[in-house]
């Protein structure tokens, strides 16, 4: 997930009331449910072996007052600890128990809004979620955000509008983000996918910036989610289990 910069202006209370405004799912699916058989039975975004939660020492803060699911993230290896030692001074990295001990009302604003970003344009205009590309193998989600809940898209946009509001720095850091998400894309010479501000597909072409609505065959599923025998086959590789209903959407 992208660095933060700069002075922050958030407190914990900020967090508690954002938190309240941001509590729909992803969708009416458990995505989590399709990962975690590739990600040795934890869904990808709920394990440091693949995602690390970056948050703002407030955030921490409040959490610390509400749970004891949260603690401070010990780095492992070379790729965790270049993570820890780019943070500012307002940021740390935090890891939770795990998905079988998730505490809902508890999770990060990073938890709650994962696999997306606040995607900005090259004008700085909020016009809607991208997704972390470097998770693409792994999230289910992601192959998929025609599902995503239109509940979720608003309280999604509603949480970082009021974060831009109060922390300028925040804004700039997504603002970074979807340039380096421009940058990533023309090099793969690959269009971006987009959910809009009401939940409408959309795709920038991050050569131009340009963006236009989108369609279902726009949005190509990303091995080894782009097929059921694909799908199949590795998680035999992971050796994990396959969820009974296979692709389908509950």
């Amino acid at each position: 997930m992208p660095p933060k910069t700069e002075e922050p202006s958030l407190k914990p209370a900020d967090f508690a009331s954002l938190y309240e405004g941001f509590k729909a799912p992803v969708s009416r699916f458990d995505c989590g449910r399709k990962c975690a058989p590739l990600n040795g039975g934890e869904p990808v975004c709920c394990s440091t072996q693949n995602a690390v939660p970056v948050v703002f020492k407030a955030e921490f803060e409040l959490l610390k007052g509400r749970t004891d699911l949260w603690k401070k993230f010990k780095p492992y290896d070379y790729a965790t600890k270049q993570i820890v030692a780019e943070l500012t001074h307002d940021c740390m990295a935090i890891e939770c128990k795990g998905g079988r001990f998730c505490e809902r009302d508890n999770r990060t604003i990073a938890c709650r809004g994962f696999p997306f970003y606040p995607y900005l344009t090259r004008q700085k205009e909020f016009v809607g979620m991208g997704t972390y590309w470097v998770f693409e193998d792994r999230c289910w989600m992601m192959s998929n955000i025609e599902i995503v809940d239109r509940a979720f898209v608003e309280q999604f946009v509603a949480t970082y509008e009021a974060l831009f509001a109060k922390d300028p720095t925040e804004f700039k850091t997504y603002v970074d983000f979807s340039a380096s998400a421009r940058r990533v894309y023309s090099r793969w010479k690959r269009e971006i996918p987009l959910l809009g501000r009401t939940g409408e597909l959309l795709i920038v072409e991050p050569s131009s910036g340009e963006i236009r609505k989108g369609k279902k065959k726009d949005y190509p599923k990303i091995a080894p989610f782009d097929s059921e025998k694909n799908y199949r086959a590795a998680i035999k590789e992971a050796e994990g289990e396959v969820p009974k209903e296979g692709l389908r959407a509950a």
